[in-house]
């Protein structure tokens, strides 16, 4: 579930503030950050299917409030239960992947009890509610569609949401969007996969080692990476002072991984590393940052320092 993109992106920032804070933050300290923030990242994917449990579980709880009101009307007594016997939900909550997941973490939205009762009634509003009650009975397909849709339209985009999740962790709002596109891949896979939908939190073991070793290697690495780059800034007539501080981790990390894994084709690790300098840094940095890298990635090759394309 928490794919090298994602553990990229933590990289950096991990080293960003480690580098920002030497004289506050050890090593190890660091390290200890990145692999806390890559278990959030996971306990935000497992918290958003919680959320949906617990949305369905509050509209249940007051279509039976309804009924029992001093003057029912015949909609509280006869109420349309197609949202509260929704067939992705039911999947969801019998799971064993979401059961143990639950058992040993207990994760709840209970405690934001307002902010649940706010954002059912916007479920409860929107035209993609609307459009799915119209319809007579229950159908899985249809009924994971609701989901994939009220996430998309409603819920991931609502910015008390977004508020609610800052509130839990600093980290979740940077992974929301990606977090959410794992999420509602997961509903769709519900379809045809049922349990083994659920993602883990690696693919393999390579993966839950690729983000340390990254962030340990850059590290005892910086001085090389940092001599690279600035050769080819004095070459291409930039300043090397005025750089960003988050170019330039940006570099190391990307310089990093080109050189120490030969299996990662040098374009993939360019293009993801551009990508995170135009979105972390300034609007000039994807730019400069492909402007240097490639020069750098040349250079190795004509060293025969790297060997891949």
């Amino acid at each position: 579930m928490i794919n090298r993109i994602l553990i990229r992106i933590k990289v950096v920032q991990m080293l960003y503030s480690y580098f920002l804070t030497q004289e506050d933050k050890s090593f190890v300290d660091a390290k200890k950050e990145l692999k806390k923030s890559l278990e959030l990242a996971y306990e935000l994917y497992n918290y958003i299917f919680v959320l949906m449990v617990e949305l369905t579980d509050l509209q249940d709880r007051r279509l039976d409030a309804a009924k029992n009101k001093y003057l029912p009307t015949e909609e509280d007594l006869h109420p349309n239960m197609k949202f509260v016997d929704n067939l992705c939900i039911k999947r969801l909550r019998n799971s064993m992947s979401y059961v143990e997941y639950q058992k040993e973490n207990k994760l709840t939205w209970h405690d934001d009890d307002i902010f649940l009762k706010l954002l059912l009634d916007k479920v409860l509003k929107s035209d993609v509610y609307a459009a799915y009650m119209a319809k007579p009975g229950n159908d899985f397909v249809e009924d994971c569609e609701l989901w994939r849709d009220l996430l998309k339209r409603v819920i991931l985009v609502d910015d008390d949401f977004v508020d609610q999740l800052e509130s839990k962790s600093v980290y979740w709002n940077d992974d929301l969007e990606t977090i959410g596109t794992f999420v509602i891949k997961t509903i769709k896979r519900f379809e045809t996969e049922g349990d083994k939908a659920f993602m883990p939190m690696y693919k393999d073991e390579e993966d839950s080692l690729f983000g340390e070793q990254l962030f340990t290697k850059t590290v005892q690495g910086r001085e090389r990476c940092d001599n690279l780059i600035n050769k080819f800034i004095v070459t291409e007539n930039w300043d090397a002072d005025r750089v960003a501080l988050m170019d330039r981790v940006v570099m190391d990390v990307a310089i990093t991984e080109i050189i120490n894994y030969p299996a990662i084709p040098t374009r993939v690790s360019l293009n993801e590393y551009i990508e995170i300098a135009k979105y972390y840094s300034t609007p000039r940095s994807g730019q400069f940052v492909n402007g240097i890298l490639n020069s750098i990635i040349n250079y190795l090759k004509a060293e025969r320092i790297i060997v891949k394309e």
